[in-house]
Parts: C-alpha cells; sequence; structure tokens
C-alpha cells in the first residue's frame, strides 16, 4: 500500500481512482462497510482505492484545545486500511489555509486535480469544506459538473436487530472511556488497543515477582477507565495473555496515571524502549487499595486467574 504525506507526494503519473474521504479513527466496522464498498468499487472499475484523511484531527485546528481521543494513531490506521485492500492513503495536513477551502475548492484541489476520482465513496452524514459546509448532495452535484459518481454507504448500528446507536468512532471513544473495551470492541471489530514505548516505573511489579510493562503512550491517546482488564500484550510480533492495570496505582499512593501490562506466566521477557501494543478484552474490576500487602497479592493473583480464562476462551 503506498502512503503519501501531502498532495506533493501523489505521483505526477497518478491515473484514475476510487475516493473515500473521513478522519477514519479507529476504522470501526461503520467504516469497514465505506471502505470495503471503495474497494470493491475500484476492482470493478480496475482503478486504485484511496482513503483520504487527516493529520491532526481537523476538530483540533478549527476548535483548539478539542482533540479528540485517538483510537488509533495513524501509522496503526494506515495497518488497517492496508487489511481492509486499500491501495494508497493520502494523509493531509489539516491546517487553518486548508480548513478555509470552499467545498469546490477542496473537490478541485484533492479530487479532480490531483486524485482523479472517477467515484468517491461516503457516509450520508459526511460533511467536507469550510464550516463543513458540503454534504453528500454538494459532492454529488459537484461530481456532475467533474465526471466522478458519488455512491452514499448507509450507517449501520449497534445491536443485532438494528435500531441501536449508530456505529462511530464518538460511540467507541466514549465506551472506551466508560471501560466498557467488550462494547468498544463490538464498534471496532476487534479489541480496542494502545500502543507505547516501554519505560522505567517504580519497579514495584518486578520487585514483587509480577513485572509490568509500563507503556509511554502517544498524546491523545484513547486510555480506558481505570480498573484491571483481561487482553493481550503483543511485542516483537508475539501476542501474549496479559492482565493490564489502568490507573495512579492507588496502593502505593501513586498520582500518575500509568498503563501498565503484566504478561501472564512470563518473567523472563526484557521490554524496555520496546514499542509494544496492548489490546483490550475484559473488564475485571475498578482500581481499589488493600489494607495488608498479602491481601493485594492475593487479589493480583485472582486478576491472573481471571484473565487467563478469560483470555483463553476469546
Amino acid at each position: 500500500m503506498q502512503r503519501w504525506r501531502g498532495m506533493a507526494e501523489i505521483p505526477g503519473d497518478w491515473g484514475h481512482s476510487v475516493v473515500t474521504i473521513g478522519s477514519y479513527d479507529g476504522v470501526h466496522r461503520g467504516h469497514q462497510l465505506i471502505i470495503g464498498r471503495a474497494v470493491a468499487r475500484a476492482k470493478e472499475l480496475g482503478v486504485p482505492s484511496v482513503v483520504v484523511t487527516f493529520d491532526p484531527h481537523p476538530g483540533e485546528v478549527v476548535r483548539p484545545g478539542s482533540h479528540p481521543a485517538l483510537l488509533a494513531p495513524h501509522p496503526r490506521r494506515a495497518e488497517l486500511l492496508a487489511g481492509l485492500g486499500v491501495d494508497a492513503v493520502l494523509v493531509l495536513p489539516f491546517t487553518q489555509d486548508f480548513s478555509r477551502l470552499s467545498p469546490a475548492e477542496f473537490v478541485v484541489k484533492v479530487l479532480v486535480e490531483k486524485l482523479h476520482a472517477r467515484s468517491v465513496v461516503e457516509g450520508p452524514n459526511f460533511r467536507f469544506g469550510h464550516r463543513a459546509a458540503g454534504t453528500v448532495a454538494t459532492l454529488a452535484e459537484l461530481g456532475e459538473t467533474y465526471g466522478f459518481e458519488v455512491l452514499v454507504v448507509d450507517l449501520v448500528e449497534r445491536g443485532e436487530a438494528g435500531g441501536g446507536e449508530p456505529f462511530s468512532s464518538s460511540l467507541a471513544r466514549r465506551l472506551v472511556a466508560e471501560g466498557d473495551v467488550t462494547g468498544a470492541a463490538e464498534v471496532l471489530g476487534r479489541p480496542h488497543r494502545v500502543e507505547g514505548t516501554v519505560v522505567r516505573g517504580a519497579q514495584r511489579g518486578r520487585e514483587l515477582g509480577i513485572p509490568t510493562a509500563n507503556l509511554d503512550t502517544p498524546p491523545h491517546s484513547a486510555i480506558p477507565a481505570d480498573g484491571v482488564y483481561a487482553g493481550w500484550l503483543t511485542a516483537g510480533g508475539e501476542r501474549m495473555p496479559a492482565v493490564i492495570s489502568i490507573g495512579t496505582n492507588p496502593q502505593f499512593h501513586g498520582t500518575r496515571l500509568s498503563v501498565e501490562a503484566h504478561v501472564l506466566d512470563r518473567t523472563d521477557l526484557e521490554l524496555y524502549d520496546e514499542y509494544v501494543a496492548v489490546d483490550f478484552h475484559a473488564f475485571l474490576r475498578g482500581q481499589e487499595t488493600f489494607a495488608a500487602l498479602e491481601d493485594f497479592l492475593a487479589q493480583l493473583a485472582e486478576d491472573k486467574r481471571q484473565a487467563r480464562d478469560a483470555t483463553a476462551r476469546a
């Protein structure tokens, strides 16, 4: 899959393509339907499929300080898009000047002059251009002018029988923030993931015989609510069952939020300075403190047992 940052990186001889545009944070199940339709249409037309996305999130530029929690950083997003069969990803730097482009200017500069779109695939709520003035109806009108079709993919709703809340990045973020990682996985179509570089913590886990990988996460990462979770840690291509703690380590009077993962049945791992991924499978319990260290250790043993059982059934 080709990856371009900015329109200057698009090859000069780039031909026609099928395009879909959006932030696509999380690449959730609703996104997957839209992107899948774009990939399928590209194959029908015999041209490449292109996903256009933005960095930073447009909300941060339009309303500084409002950057949403990110479900997937751009490298992870590109990995997920490649898995859906996308041929190229264009990341457009979203600036104040870019935000002022009218819908027509955006279409001409990006879709017509650079990507030579033959088809554009979007959801019904797609908005674009200055002050989000452009709608799918606007896009269809411009398509008639510049010679591309517009295909609209209906929203998909949560719940087998429908009638629930539509799948969206906002819904996934809310569920993650509430600690409902099972619900978030339903929206995303996979476990929610948090990535980061392993850094040295207070070393208490190692001293107690339960070493943890303490993650330094990228800015704006969508961190689940404080609590203890079952999941997996992936390092060096190996996915290992883990019990994961989110919080300030109240047992030891901590004040700084941390994401720590203990890989089950492994005490030999040396992960410092490695970039790892933690996938959340199930919420086990909230954070709490214990009067005696023995009680704390007994609870950790129970957490490990539950995490082992939960991941074995997944």
